[in-house]
């Protein structure tokens, strides 16, 4: 993989460990291994920074506490353990779902634990693509929900992992939990005024971006103010702030199965975290321009678009590397994975990119995705302002201001990119997101461009829009792996 992708050029040797605690990304030999990180737990609501102290003796003797009561268990016992607790949560789920289909030939637990575990197996490979696309279609235009609330362009947005709630922020600080099968606002964090950081329980500022952990425990949200708040999902009340980027936060994903978060910004630089502590990890570097979208998986690795430094790129944090891919002639603005071994991303020249994670250049490329517009007499294509992908299928959408939501399907092997259909929506899709079973996809619109004033669409609505999908006949989601079986399955 790493003849196939470049490394950066921005990575260097480790840099020495001083106040900020940063490190650079540098290349590792073979099977050498890493010490555990057991950071120290803080109360809640206050503040962390990456700019952290040196260990205390006190933390130091208990970090050693710990790391000999896990000794007890060795790295095959523990494998051995989550094996037979996943297996025994597959067979427990295959038969709930064989009975209450009431199917007429009785089925081998056996068997559909076999199906569920080589589906489990090409997921973690990044080899599954469930051919959905297929069967979606035209959603009827009176059956879009438009949900309003925010006062300012909606700039971000995420689903539950159940699919029951809606979270959404907006330029004017604001953050919203809707619910979504009757659409209600069920609780609302206003924004506050530049100034009112430590009066006020929310954002002073833009929010840029949002994300939820795959338990639907915590929300953490960015904004311009250089700020990650998290959040208690379910009572929406805040749990900490985390401070030490530089510039505005762009960027935030937790990785699937754990609470660890990512966080990137327009400092150029990307922060690992760890939320369940309440505790700043490590900084990453390599971009040459400012950070403008990120995505996460199962895996201990993210990727990143880079802006105007025309790039796309996958960090490998046990590695301490990363693989660089070249392939977009503008600022690339917003990226998603689709599985562990495939991307899409989009950029303001107008075109969207399939990547594969051992290609260097895009497995697909589709120019001018949504058209051209005339701008003070000038022909340019309209900018792509958000991906989405559902998860592990062939089915991907992407926004821009050209008045619709497209719909596209992925060709085999993730080779080609085909127009499905278009659905009709006013505004600038700032942010795009398929719900888990991908019976619905919810976007974000806003008058404006989540990342500045270029445009404004006086006749669009601030505002979230829920779209049914209608399919045929389409598998149910099983429920996620065990947390720390999926985290080692990603190794």
């Amino acid at each position: 993989m790493a003849a196939a992708a470049a490394a950066a050029g921005g990575r260097r040797g480790k840099a020495p460990r001083g106040a900020a605690g940063r490190r650079r990304l540098r290349a590792v030999a073979p099977g050498a291994e890493r010490k555990p990180r057991v950071p120290a737990r803080r109360p809640v609501d206050e503040e962390v920074s990456s700019d952290s102290e040196p260990e205390s003796p006190s933390v130091r003797r208990r970090r050693w506490e710990v790391a000999e009561e896990e000794v007890e268990e060795t790295p095959q016992e523990k494998k051995l353990r989550l094996a037979k607790l996943y297996l025994e949560q597959l067979r427990q789920y295959e038969e709930e779902r064989a009975a209450e289909e009431e199917e007429e030939e009785e089925a081998q637990p056996a068997d559909l634990i076999g199906d569920r575990l080589k589906e489990d197996v090409l997921e973690q490979r990044g080899r599954l693509q469930r051919l959905l696309a297929k069967d979606v279609q035209p959603p009827d235009p009176a059956s879009i929900r438009v949900l309003r609330g925010h006062q300012l362009p909606v700039t971000c947005l995420v689903i539950s992992p159940d699919d029951r709630f809606i979270f959404s922020a907006s330029k004017d600080g604001s953050l919203i939990k809707w619910e979504v099968e009757s659409g209600r606002r069920l609780c609302v964090v206003p924004g506050g005024k530049k100034g009112t950081e430590e009066q006020h329980m929310g954002h002073a500022s833009h929010v840029l971006c949002m994300a939820i952990s795959s338990d639907g425990k915590y929300l953490a949200t960015g904004d311009r103010n250089k700020l990650i708040m998290i959040w208690d999902a379910a009572t929406c009340k805040r749990l900490h702030i985390y401070t030490g980027h530089h510039d505005a936060i762009s960027g935030l994903s937790f990785r699937k199965g754990t609470h660890q978060l990512y966080s990137a910004s327009h400092d150029r630089c990307v922060k690992v975290w760890d939320v369940a502590e309440n505790a700043y990890v490590e900084t990453l570097f390599g971009h040459q321009d400012v950070i403008t979208g990120l995505d996460s998986l199962s895996r201990e690795c993210c990727v990143t678009a880079g802006g105007r430094d025309g790039t796309v790129r996958l960090w490998k944090i046990p590695e301490e590397s990363q693989l660089v891919f070249y392939g977009h002639q503008g600022s690339i603005d917003c990226i998603q994975l689709i599985n562990e071994e495939h991307m899409v991303s989009g950029a303001d020249d107008g075109s969207v990119a399939l990547w594969g994670m051992t290609k260097k250049k895009p497995l697909a490329l589709a120019q001018q995705a949504h058209g051209m517009q005339d701008t003070q007499g000038l022909q340019q294509p309209y900018w792509i302002s958000a991906v989405a992908a559902l998860r592990n299928s062939d089915l991907l959408a992407t926004g821009s201001h050209s008045n619709s939501v497209k719909l596209w399907k992925c060709g085999e092997g993730f080779r080609k990119l085909e127009p499905l259909l278009d659905i009709p929506l006013v505004g600038f899709v700032n942010s795009l997101k398929f719900s888990a079973a991908g019976d619905f996809l919810v976007a974000g619109l806003g008058q404006e461009h989540r990342l500045g004033r270029w445009w404004r669409i006086k006749e669009a609505k601030n505002s979230i829009c829920i779209i049914p999908l209608k399919q045929g006949a389409a598998a149910p989601q099983a429920p996620p792996a065990p947390g720390p079986l999926a985290s080692e399955a990603g190794h």
